[in-house]
């Protein structure tokens, strides 16, 4: 199978459009047009990790963690990026990265977080905004339906969980084609009035390139006559963090050792100022900048990691944050990856890493 195949799906599922600003996703090393025959998922790209993937005949890492953050000016093995690369590039084995689109998505990180937990109706902690457009396209009515159909088709149209959203006006339009027009209504060099119908739907602002590709195809006017706003709608699923309900409420402390127990490591906990937990908000990999989100839902524990010792009296009694570890709280990616690679490609060899990438240790 092409490299650009499981890319293609990969980035289906979390679009490279919604990693934040500072990251770097997508095919780090590697042809795309490269054939392979297995991939091997990790939650980070390390020496070892290519050394498992040239063992285990896999031509392509998958991983949570890129490799490559900042530009490269050198090659030389100086330090562990450096010699990751260099080892891949040796071995012919590409690296793929699907990192912060993957903790935006609804069905990502986070989503596997809470299913580890037993979250009852997750939901996103903080949506994103300026992320969807609005398009209104003007056309003849007895064509809005076959219109409307194909715009549904590229992607238009879904408001949180609803999809097919449409609004239709109707009204007049005035147009006059010039010498070198083809008029589908009218006369060359007349001015026409056509009943026509005002078609509005929302479009996720990196589906509006393939929206009006369908639009323009599906038209019958040579010139189609749209407007693209961009909203500041949040869109509820895409965003950073969850929160949800566990299925029953549960003293605070079992649901710390169930923490421990599920995901492992030391969890580090500011005090129980709630007797009982039921509301948990929480995000995979450091989550700190969500806590006013947090408490804003109401959550009564907040879940992440990497959370510095001056952070944790931000808590302020309102709630109880743990941090349980950065590799701990996002070591599921793992299974997410995988799970997802194995339902869209049942036939193609996707292995889980047998090496701890866990740079922490404790006693």
């Amino acid at each position: 199978m092409k490299i650009a195949e499981i890319a293609q799906y990969l980035e289906t599922l979390a679009p490279k459009s919604l990693q934040e600003s500072y990251d770097n996703c997508g095919l780090l090393v590697g042809d795309r047009h490269a054939e392979v025959t297995k991939a091997l998922v990790s939650l980070d790209m390390t020496e070892a990790v290519v050394e498992e993937a040239v063992e285990k005949g896999c031509g392509l890492i998958i991983a949570h963690h890129p490799v490559i953050f900042g530009g490269l000016s050198s090659l030389t093995g100086k330090n562990h990026v450096e010699r990751t690369v260099i080892a891949a590039i040796k071995n012919n084995v590409a690296l793929y990265a699907i990192h912060t689109n993957l903790d935006n998505v609804q069905a990502g990180v986070n989503a596997k977080i809470g299913e580890k937990l037993g979250i009852m109706h997750p939901r996103i902690l903080a949506p994103k905004k300026q992320l969807l457009r609005k398009l209104c396209v003007y056309v003849p009515h007895n064509h809005t339906s076959e219109l409307r159909n194909a715009l549904f088709a590229a992607g238009a149209g879904k408001v949180g969980t609803y999809d097919e959203g449409s609004f239709t006006v109707k009204g007049e339009g005035s147009f006059r084609g010039g010498a070198d027009t083809d008029p589908y209504v009218g006369k060359r060099g007349e001015r026409h009035i056509e009943h026509e119908e005002k078609l509005e739907v929302v479009v996720p602002a990196y589906k509006l390139t393939e929206v009006l590709r369908a639009m323009h195809a599906a038209h019958p006017y040579e010139e189609v006559a749209y407007d693209v706003y961009a909203l500041e709608n949040e869109w509820p699923q895409v965003g950073s963090g969850m929160f949800g309900h566990l299925r029953e409420p549960m003293y605070a402390l079992d649901f710390l050792k169930t923490l421990k127990d599920t995901f492992g490591g030391v969890v580090r906990y500011t005090p129980l100022v709630h007797d009982y937990v039921e509301k948990i908000a929480w995000c995979g990999g450091s989550g700190s900048f969500l806590l006013t989100q947090a408490k804003a839902v109401g959550a009564q524990l907040f879940i992440t990691s990497d959370v510095k010792y001056h952070q944790f009296f931000e808590a302020e009694n309102d709630l109880i944050i743990a941090d349980i570890g950065h590799y701990e709280n996002e070591q599921y990616t793992k299974e997410l990856i995988a799970e997802k690679l194995k339902e869209n490609f049942p036939t193609f060899a996707v292995l889980l890493t047998e090496t701890n990438t866990n740079p922490i240790n404790y006693l």
